[in-house]
């Protein structure tokens, strides 16, 4: 069992997932840090002011009105915290953005890379299976 797992982690396409995994999850706090920083004030500029980042309902408990997410968690309320799944959405849409864009661009380095393929000879086609079962009739027929 040893073996095998040393032949597992030993294959080229763990290894390149280790490093995407790695890579991803750094990815992941750049575009978190430009949401929250960088597009969530442009956003509240244009929506009049408003920040995802503090829009809850209380389900249950007691919460001072006006008091930020983080103030209602430690007050031990139920919130439904609604803004902070917009948020998820818009870090997702951004990753999956550029995600599609890096793949969009090695795709396109692939391609300018490979060489064309020459036209390959076809073989000359032999007689078809119509052309056999006339020729079987006639000398049937003789």
């Amino acid at each position: 069992m040893l073996n095998e797992f040393k032949d597992f982690i030993a294959k080229g396409n763990v290894m390149d997932m280790a490093v995407g995994i790695i890579i991803g999850a750094a990815f992941t706090a750049i575009v978190s840090s430009l949401v929250a920083d960088l597009i969530n004030p442009f956003i509240g500029l244009f929506m009049g002011g408003i920040d995802f980042t503090n829009m809850y309902f209380v389900l249950s408990g007691d919460v001072a009105d006006g008091a930020s997410l983080e103030a209602a968690r430690e007050a031990g309320a139920a919130v439904f915290a609604y803004g902070s799944f917009i948020m998820a959405i818009i870090n997702f849409l951004i990753i999956a953005f550029v995600v599609f864009m890096l793949v969009r661009y090695v795709n396109k380095v692939k391609a300018a890379t490979e060489t064309p393929e020459e036209p390959k000879e076809e073989a000359p086609a032999g007689p078809s299976e119509l052309d056999i079962l006339m020729e079987i009739r006639d000398s049937l027929a003789k």
